[in-house]
């Protein structure tokens, strides 16, 4: 089934290039369906490149999605040229006339500050209040997750002593979960952060749940048990090429920066990526599409 997405949006050529069906809204609301609506408040700097990452995923449902993407009132982005935000970008109250099934909270990278120094975290902390009595289901992606636990739970970070930087194997420890519907008694979850949550932090709120957990990068994926809210500290939503990116980005910027770890063929940057995570990324994205629709 394909998407629906905005007109125009740069993600549309380089999806179909890669053999992904997706159609402008032009064309998509010719179809006699009711698409269900997924939101995704983008906070990376770089959007497009978060923008088609997000939709790739997703584009393996079986239900026709419409897919907007949110803007911030306090926060103006100085790596995406203003038009494409301003063509493409909304804020909460436009994106609200209208039901939000799905929300998507991406990463930012704002971890070495704390959460109450980030411009946007007041406005922030309004859009995580008003999506638990307007939106089904919340996925809050890596910064996003340990933002959402901290300000719903006062669940602190904590700074690493290096980046935790790899593909790491992890358990889910809940397979009933309907999240892990068709998984494997392990799978891999890309990492790239400079800060951590920690277990024994989770385990004193009584309506949090540890989900999945690795024993080289840690809590993996935590949800609400009152809500349907899922915390994933990892980025499974990522490109082949988005740590190897990364990583040259750093070399000799950083001295807390290593080869990402179970990345590269025989840890050889020279070799290219081994791309591992893919297919369970795929199916729990889908899976939270079918919870999105029905829950438990």
């Amino acid at each position: 089934m394909p998407l629906r997405l905005p007109d125009g949006l740069p993600a549309i050529e380089i999806l179909k290039r890669e053999n992904i069906f997706v159609v402008d809204s032009s064309y998509a609301y010719m179809q006699d369906k009711h698409p269900l609506r997924i939101v995704i408040l983008n906070l990376m700097p770089f959007k497009a490149t978060t923008e088609t990452d997000f939709i790739r995923i997703l584009s393996n449902s079986p239900l026709l999605l419409d897919i907007s993407f949110m803007k911030l009132k306090s926060h103006t982005s100085s790596h995406t040229p203003a038009e494409h935000i301003d063509r493409f970008y909304h804020m909460l109250e436009e994106l609200s006339e209208e039901k939000i099934d799905g929300l998507i909270v991406t990463g930012a990278p704002v971890e070495g500050i704390p959460f109450e120094e980030v411009d946007y975290w007041t406005e922030l902390q309004e859009i995580f209040n008003w999506t638990r009595d307007n939106v089904r289901s919340t996925l809050y992606i890596c910064w996003a997750a340990q933002a959402g636990l901290y300000h719903f739970y006062d669940i602190p970070k904590y700074p690493l002593p290096k980046k935790m930087f790899g593909i790491f194997p992890t358990i889910p420890l809940k397979p009933e979960q309907p999240l892990f519907r068709g998984f494997d008694d392990v799978f891999r979850m890309p990492q790239s952060r400079h800060t951590e949550v920690r277990r024994e932090d989770i385990e004193q709120v009584d309506d949090l749940e540890i989900i999945a957990e690795s024993e080289e990068s840690g809590v993996s994926i935590v949800r609400s048990r009152s809500r349907r809210e899922f915390f994933i500290t990892g980025h499974l939503e990522y490109a082949p090429n988005t740590l190897d990116t990364e990583y040259h980005r750093d070399l000799g910027k950083r001295d807390d920066v290593e080869v990402p770890k179970y990345y590269y063929r025989e840890d050889n940057p020279t070799k290219g990526p081994l791309v591992t995570w893919r297919s369970h990324a795929n199916l729990l994205f889908m899976n939270w599409v079918n919870w999105v629709v029905g829950g438990e």
